[in-house]
């Protein structure tokens, strides 16, 4: 079975169809630079270019880089444009995509179900957090397999600031950190979720999880077990898909 999945992020729109009995993508993905500002038509008429490109005209399922509450109203919006807020995400996705039948879910969240069905966290149970390093940090919280949504643990304070500002991969780019010294800052943010959640796996996900090789050894005195998203960065289009499936389903 395939379903469209499309992850939608500060700096990127991509896509794909996705084959739901492999867990993987059925067609090489497309991407489209997310626009600045940001704003809902902008955006809007990027995932409309990434659907067209393949063609496309059953259900899709769609990640956005906040909270949504309902399956379909965003209630915020840090790394793309304030006028997400409160907009009717599905209403506005489906009439621009020609009335296709749409599934927004939270991009981290997305990733995360993923990850559990197909990935790191498969079998996994007591508490398994899921976080995402990119334009910000998104995290997906589950206990014994199932999802508390909506966590947005990126925005937890640390020292000051909100983590991601600090530790997401984007932090890494701007200020031309080392591995080393980028490692240090996510090892206290990590102890920090810890010291919270006592989880018992983290996973780390985002476009930075097929380089772990390069920082994940610098970080020490975590007690959880840390190891990489399996799916890396299509763990959002994968989940994106899976939820769409079960709207349709």
């Amino acid at each position: 079975m395939q379903i469209f999945g499309l992850d939608i992020g500060g700096s990127g729109i991509k896509g794909a169809p996705v084959d739901l009995d492999r867990g993987d993508l059925a067609q090489e993905r497309f991407k489209v630079l997310t626009p600045h500002p940001a704003t809902p038509d902008g955006v809007a008429d990027g995932v409309k270019q990434v659907v067209e490109h393949y063609g496309w005209t059953g259900p899709v399922g769609l990640t956005f880089p906040g909270v949504v509450t309902d399956g379909s109203t965003i209630r915020t919006a840090a790394n793309v444009d304030r006028s997400w807020i409160d907009t009717d995400a599905r209403a506005l996705f489906s009439e621009r995509l020609g009335g296709l039948p749409v599934t927004v879910v939270n991009d981290a969240d997305a990733a995360g179900v993923a990850e559990m069905h197909f990935g790191a966290g498969r079998d996994r149970r007591g508490t398994v957090i899921l976080l995402t390093f990119g334009t910000g940090i998104g995290s997906a919280l589950f206990i014994d397999g199932a999802l508390v949504p909506n966590t947005e643990l990126g925005h937890l304070e640390l020292h000051g600031h909100d983590a991601e500002k600090r530790a997401s991969s984007k932090a890494k780019e701007d200020e031309d950190l080392s591995w080393e010294h980028w490692a240090h800052r996510v090892q206290k943010y990590l102890a920090h979720v810890e010291m919270l959640f006592s989880p018992e796996l983290f996973i780390v996900g985002g476009g930075v999880s097929r380089k772990s090789q390069k920082f994940l050894h610098y970080i020490e005195g975590i007690k959880a077990e840390i190891v990489p998203a399996q799916l890396q960065n299509n763990a959002g289009i994968v989940g994106a898909a899976m939820r769409a499936a079960e709207k349709d389903g």
